[in-house]
């Protein structure tokens, strides 16, 4: 399946096939040069590695940091053969 073309937000950080610690990383790293907030976001089976980003984040690394928000949801997306499927989605916006 492939996902619409979408600009890249600002503070936003894509979970997908890397390593958790990856994420983790860049995520510290986006409070580190002075982000107010990091938005987390992941669709699919990759969501749990979304929620294990957010709480090594907050447990291990940044400990004031706090999930302000959480949002999910359902996007329809089309299939290289054409056929349309509904995957679940999550945004998990984190502050300092």
């Amino acid at each position: 399946m492939r996902a619409p073309m979408q600009l890249r937000e600002p503070n936003t950080i894509l979970v997908g096939k890397k390593s958790v610690m990856a994420y983790v990383l860049a995520v510290v790293s986006q409070f580190n040069n002075g982000s107010p907030f990091v938005k987390i976001k992941a669709r699919g089976k990759i969501i749990s590695r979304a929620v294990d980003v957010a709480e090594i984040v907050r447990h291990r690394f940044i400990n004031s940091a706090q999930a302000k928000e959480i949002k999910i949801s359902t996007e329809d997306l089309q299939s290289e053969d054409g056929t349309m499927a509904k995957v679940s989605s999550i945004e998990i916006v984190l502050v300092k």
